[in-house]
């Protein structure tokens, strides 16, 4: 180290025990917090907008949007906690929070990620009732169990990875081998536990449930199309059919590019070998991860008319008007 030109100490006042770190230039360091800063306030501006829109108008609460409010509240979290945080982490040579804020960081980003797992595999299933068993759809997914759902997915996620990283809370600096260092390492045993339970499991019940209603769906699809002149006089049916199929697509897209992005994040646990935010890729990895928090209201925007609809009253300030609640959106 000490033949690397430009290296400065961490801590200048601990040389002996010091990090070592090259320095960004200053204007490569602002651009990249300008940069970042963009990504973080966009997904929070985005988020919040779904947040509002589904929070504020009577008509968008149902059992399918609670299950997005509450992904949307997963993302808003991603773009307010951890977004920012991994900003300083990637910019900075050296970490600047302390041993316990390392630790912290890392607690508070796998929950929000797990609990987004688990909102996916809660709209799988949701998607999955609605096609395939449409006429027990009302009486089996209902607001109250989706509350209740969504809440023991948060308190499991928060739980969870609590159990997986309570080492690192116990002694925060355990693998860092000087002041200024934030390492976090997940072994290959509880690494491999958490494959199992926050990847291969759900993304297994994800795939299997969403193959089932894609055969669904087509079927539906073929029966209305060699039916179409009966059902012309039910168009009501017909419109309800389509709008759940449409719902089934646009979620089916949310899952995808979720997957997308969740696949390299666990790849070194899928190679047998040790997590770490000390590898040279953690930086891609975790930022396509969290960038999809980003994603998922564009998706939003550019799939649902209702969305559209609802940022122009939020836009407009036409939400702060009496009974505006009870506008008709969809």
């Amino acid at each position: 180290m000490d033949g690397v030109e430009g290296a400065e100490l961490c801590y200048p006042q601990l040389p002996n025990s010091s990090c070592w770190g090259v320095m960004r230039p200053r204007s490569e360091a602002v651009l990249l917090y300008v940069f970042f800063s963009s990504i973080s306030v966009l997904t929070v501006a985005l988020n919040l907008l779904v947040i509002i829109s589904i929070s504020h108008f009577r008509q968008l609460q149902t059992p399918t949007n609670m299950l997005l409010l509450s992904l949307a509240m997963s993302d808003l979290l991603v773009g307010l906690l951890v977004m920012p945080v991994e900003s300083v982490r990637f910019i900075e040579t050296c970490w600047l929070l302390g041993s316990l804020m390392c630790a912290l960081s890392y607690i508070i980003g796998f929950t929000i990620t797990s609990a987004s797992v688990g909102n996916m595999v809660l709209i799988s299933i949701d998607r999955y009732v609605a096609i395939c068993y449409p006429l027990q759809y009302p009486t089996k997914v209902t607001r109250s169990r989706v509350e209740v759902s969504v809440s023991l997915c948060w308190a499991c996620s928060l739980l969870y990875n609590g159990l997986i990283l309570k080492d690192h809370l116990r002694q925060p600096d355990r693998y860092n081998s000087c002041y200024g260092e934030c390492l976090v390492v997940i072994n290959y045993v509880p690494g491999a536990v958490d494959l199992v339970f926050t990847f291969i499991g759900p993304c297994s019940v994800i795939v299997v449930l969403y193959m089932r209603v894609f055969i669904v769906a087509v079927s539906q699809a073929r029966v209305m199309q060699s039916h179409i002149t009966a059902l012309a006089g039910s168009s009501g049916t017909v419109t309800a059919k389509k709008s759940e199929k449409k719902a089934a697509r646009t979620l089916g897209i949310v899952i995808l590019v979720f997957l997308m992005g969740f696949c390299p994040y666990y790849y070194p646990s899928l190679a047998g070998q040790d997590t770490s935010n000390d590898a040279s890729s953690w930086a891609f990895v975790s930022w396509l991860l969290y960038f999809n928090s980003c994603l998922n209201p564009l998706i939003y925007a550019f799939f649902y008319p209702w969305f559209r609809k609802a940022i122009r009253f939020i836009v407009t300030l036409k939400i702060l008007e009496q009974n505006s609640s009870q506008a008709k959106i969809l």
